[in-house]
């Protein structure tokens, strides 16, 4: 990743030739002036591009003090290089460097320090530290020696420690990928019977069928739209980041909604068929003849009793009697028997 910095970037040094005396404490000269005297060959190790500032006139100041000591400011617009680890993305944090030092002179021949300590030497006003993706959180500076071929050379770095905004994604990925998901999982909610078993007529019930296969499509392929559109933001790298996770388990729950809705459309119509299958085969029912009432004259009622030493126990009584029902046609009268059983018996 790259990012892109405007500097005051301010050098200072003691050149001993440049004493004098005089009434003058500070000798404001003409940029112009620095092509005259010695200067760091200071360069920027992790930047990929920099520019001096020249409209309308070079961005530079060059100030000589009695004692020698030279303070040169240009103003720069640094463009470098920040290696950024994105798995938590878009919950991220990162500490971008900005490295500079010696390109020519050693450590034996010339060194860097923080004029005013490594806490105070980098300022960053809160005008300037408002960012659209970003939240400037602080800054720290560090030093180290680095080896090389041609000697040890002393590195200033800055880390800049930086952590996204979430605002953006929210907008555009997350709450799109949950409501997506909301409105898939509507499917389950959905009576079985209603799609299509309770539709009346053949073309509705193929119209709500095609009706929710067609949500069920678009929900995947809204999904699918989000996840580009999300991928659009990154530099393509080689692993899941945590919104591919999201975007990846958002879209397992709309498929499988999708899936859910289709086996279950089609059980609910081999149940179906099969119920339609047994409805056909049924014996049909043969109605039944009509029954008529004849009055028959009535007969005398039999009754028949059984004696104990106790008394009377039991009595059955054959009664034959009219008004009933039977089929026409038959000319039987229907004999009932009854049974009593006494538990006492009192004078």
């Amino acid at each position: 990743m790259e990012y892109t910095m405007d500097v005051f970037f301010r050098q200072t040094w003691i050149d001993k030739r440049l004493k004098y005396d005089g009434p003058i404490e500070i000798l404001r000269l003409n940029n112009m002036m620095v092509t005259k005297v010695w200067t760091p060959d200071t360069f920027f190790r992790n930047g990929k591009k920099s520019v001096s500032h020249n409209m309308t006139a070079p961005n530079k100041l060059f100030r000589i003090m009695r004692n020698g000591t030279i303070l040169y400011t240009m103003r720069l617009t640094i463009s470098a290089e920040c290696p950024m680890r994105l798995v938590d993305f878009p919950m991220d944090g990162h500490a971008c460097p900005l490295k500079f030092g010696s390109y020519a002179y050693p450590k034996s021949e010339m060194i860097y320090t923080w004029t005013k300590g490594p806490e105070k030497s980098v300022e960053v006003p809160k005008e300037s530290s408002s960012l659209v993706q970003y939240d400037l959180i602080g800054q720290t500076v560090s030093s180290e020696t680095i080896k090389s071929i041609t000697g040890e050379y002393i590195v200033m770095t800055v880390y800049f420690h930086l952590r996204r905004k979430m605002g953006y994604f929210m907008i555009q990925t997350y709450i799109p990928c949950i409501m997506t998901v909301i409105l898939s999982q509507v499917s389950f909610w959905i009576n079985k019977e209603s799609v299509p078993a309770r539709t009346v007529f053949v073309t509705i019930k193929y119209f709500v069928s095609l009706l929710f296969c067609f949500e069920g499509i678009t929900t995947v392929l809204t999904m699918t739209t989000l996840s580009i559109s999300a991928r659009h933001s990154l530099p393509k790298v080689s692993y899941a980041t945590a919104m591919d996770w999201f975007i990846a388990v958002c879209f397992a729950f709309v498929f499988s909604a999708l899936i859910e809705f289709a086996a279950v459309n089609y059980f609910t119509n081999v149940q179906m068929e099969k119920a339609k299958r047994k409805t056909s085969k049924a014996p049909q029912e043969i109605p039944a003849a009509p029954v008529l009432r004849e009055k028959h004259p009535e007969a005398p009622l039999q009754s028949t009793y059984s004696l104990t030493d106790s008394g009377i126990s039991a009595f059955d009584t054959s009664v034959k009697y009219s008004d009933i029902p039977f089929e026409q046609g038959h000319d039987e009268v229907l004999s009932v028997h009854l049974t009593f059983r006494l538990l006492a018996l009192e004078d």
